[in-house]
């Protein structure tokens, strides 16, 4: 069971759920880059834990794509890292078309190809030097990824002004065409880039590739993933095929697979496997029985004492027939041991299989080495044995016995300890420098696309500020037209107050009420002094039907006086009839009807009723 206090666990399951449903296994990847990756998407969906984004995934299975092109970084160009391309274009690819026949394809694999640039760029060199036409006959070349977005988009071969001014100008001239302000690679050489999805992880390798690309790939995965991916490699190339790696990327700790062919610009070439065969060396010293005192013996036992290396000789029957002083010394025999049967003797016992070893060097006639025997020669000084079986034959090919020495290799075993255990430090520094690197170079590799994603950001910024100015330029020359008719509007109001105070002065130094009405008998103005004759406000009768007031003036009386001056007929434009005012008291009340008249039609558009209250007579 995981630990819930674990966050670790969380972020394991996490990735067991993305395998399980998407098919992408990211455990391989380095756990530092992989989190850091993770987390920058948890941000951006406001996502705090990883159980929390997992819930988050099944609610929103669109954020899978997103999480993807976070994690997947295709940061990439073309012809990046020119000085390494230069190289690539002046150095390997003329040794790999060396190396083929006139007619032989010319194979190239491009892994982790994101959207495609480099596929395209090796595609250049490559028809730089052959020509566009043995390009199309003898080329192939694979580009892959995991990220089917990136390869969606590498398929198409079209791309900005931007991503391509990395590309020398008659390059792009003679390997692009233009098409809606976007370069488009030739359609006669794409035809020799494939692009597929491939998992360096997890499926099988291209084969027989002459130049295999991998750059600032490798450095995403942990070091056991790495050196199963480039045993792959190893497989898929060719044995005169090179790799291409990033500038972050090395193989120190993988020299068996391949050798360096230009370290600084991280090109390496395939290192052959071949078979080692064993190899066996024979020595066959002439034997001399006799023991005579003869100056050549006695030089013969003094060279055979002198040498620092034990050594004793042993007959055909296995008994001990010589020994040097070195062997006395450190086998601890002595000069009474001679004629005794080895299996007889301590050293027998101390060093296993000595026997059986010494017989089967008799029986096959061959040289028997063993390795690494511990002796002690004292307490406190133990010595590491080379121990070798040589047989021994006449000068008639007749089998005599057998030499054996015993090289003291302790000093050597001891150098070479140290120097596994240097190598060791060594190679674990390189793995610690590498991983470093590597890191060092994802980070770069984030930066840059978060350097990417702000000058986007910051080009949209600038294109709404745009906009927005635009807006602002606009709306300020709506303004100033606002204050201009509003400064026309307050000098039609100020003109309009002085003509209604005008009018209202006319109207009050009219004799009697004043009433507009308009062709439907509406009324439109109730003067003042019409208010005091008859007791209504303007506001209570603004626009209602004049004939269905009800107030002391008999109005229907009035009628065909109004309908005779809007028809501009001659007759009668006074009446005088009999009212109440508001008072109540009865009155006189002359009407006088006048068509209203305009300028713009001879019509007129309604009729003014002056309302007038006649003097009562005198009484006589």
């Amino acid at each position: 069971m995981t630990d819930p206090m674990d966050p670790r666990s969380d972020f394991d399951l996490l990735l067991a759920y993305i395998r399980r449903t998407r098919g992408f296994d990211f455990s391989a990847y380095k756990i530092p880059s992989l989190t850091r990756r993770i987390r920058k998407r948890m941000q951006m969906v406001s996502v705090d834990t990883f159980t929390d984004y997992q819930d988050y995934l099944e609610v929103h299975p669109d954020e899978f794509t997103f999480l993807f092109n976070t994690i997947l970084i295709n940061v990439t160009s073309f012809f990046r890292d020119e000085q390494a391309w230069n190289y690539i274009a002046s150095d390997v690819i003329p040794r790999i078309i060396a190396a083929k026949q006139p007619n032989d394809p010319i194979r190239i694999w491009s892994a982790g190809s994101a959207s495609g640039e480099e596929a395209y760029t090796v595609a250049m060199l490559l028809a730089e030097q052959l020509g566009t036409e043995r390009f199309r006959e003898r080329v192939k070349i694979y580009a892959s990824d995991v990220d089917e977005e990136a390869l969606d988009q590498a398929r198409q071969a079209t791309y900005s002004e931007r991503e391509t001014e990395s590309i020398p100008p008659e390059m792009l001239e003679k390997y692009f065409e233009r098409s809606n302000h976007r370069a488009v690679f030739r359609k006669d050489l794409r035809r020799a880039v494939i692009f597929g999805r491939h998992d360096l992880i997890q499926d099988a390798p291209i084969s027989r590739i002459d130049l295999l690309l991998c750059r600032n790939t490798l450095m995403y995965f942990n070091a056991e993933t790495q050196t199963r991916i480039v045993t792959r490699f190893h497989f898929a190339l060719n044995d005169t095929g090179y790799l291409f790696l990033g500038k972050a990327e090395m193989l120190f700790t993988l020299a068996e697979y391949f050798t360096p062919v230009d370290l600084k610009r991280r090109v390496f070439a395939k290192v052959p496997r071949t078979t080692t065969r064993e190899r066996v060396f024979y020595m066959g010293p002439d034997g001399d029985d006799n023991h005579g005192s003869s100056i050549a013996t006695k030089l013969r036992e003094a060279a055979y004492n002198a040498n620092p290396v034990a050594q004793i000789v042993l007959d055909r029957d296995t008994n001990l027939i010589l020994l040097n002083e070195r062997a006395q010394s450190l086998l601890r025999l002595a000069p009474r041991d001679v004629g005794r049967p080895l299996r007889n003797l301590e050293l027998s016992a101390l060093i296993s299989d000595l026997r059986l070893e010494v017989e089967s060097a008799l029986n096959d006639r061959r040289i028997v080495i063993l390795k690494d025997h511990n002796w002690l020669i004292a307490p406190g000084d133990l010595r590491t044995l080379e121990v070798q079986v040589t047989p021994l034959d006449d000068a008639g090919g007749a089998q005599i016995g057998a030499s054996i020495t015993f090289t003291d290799v302790t000093r050597a075993r001891q150098l070479q300890l140290e120097l596994e255990h240097s190598n060791q430090e060594l190679e674990t520094a390189y793995e610690e420098l590498q991983s470093t690197n590597e890191e060092l170079e994802t980070t770069n590799e984030e930066l840059q696309s978060t350097i990417e994603e702000l000058e986007t950001t910051n080009e949209e910024l600038q294109s709404t500020n745009e906009e927005l100015e635009t807006i602002n330029e606009e709306l300020q020359s709506t303004n100033e037209e606002m204050h201009t008719v509003n400064a026309e509007l307050r000098r039609r109001t100020n003109e309009l107050n002085q003509v209604n105070v005008f009018f209202e002065s006319i109207l009050a130094s009219m004799p009697g009420g004043v009433v507009v009405l308009d062709r439907d008998y509406r009324i439109q103005i109730w003067s003042a002094k019409a208010e005091g004759l008859w007791g209504l406000r303007s506001d209570e009768v603004a626009n209602k039907p004049f004939l269905n007031l009800d107030i002391g003036l008999p109005v229907e009386q009035l009628k065909p006086l109004i309908r005779a001056a809007l028809g501009r007929e001659e007759g009668e434009t006074t009446l005088v009839l009999q009212a109440t005012n508001r008072r109540g008291k009865l009155i006189q009340c002359k009407v006088t009807c006048t068509p209203l008249l305009t300028q713009m039609t001879d019509n007129p558009s309604g009729v003014l009723l002056l309302m007038e209250e006649m003097a009562a007579p005198t009484d006589r």
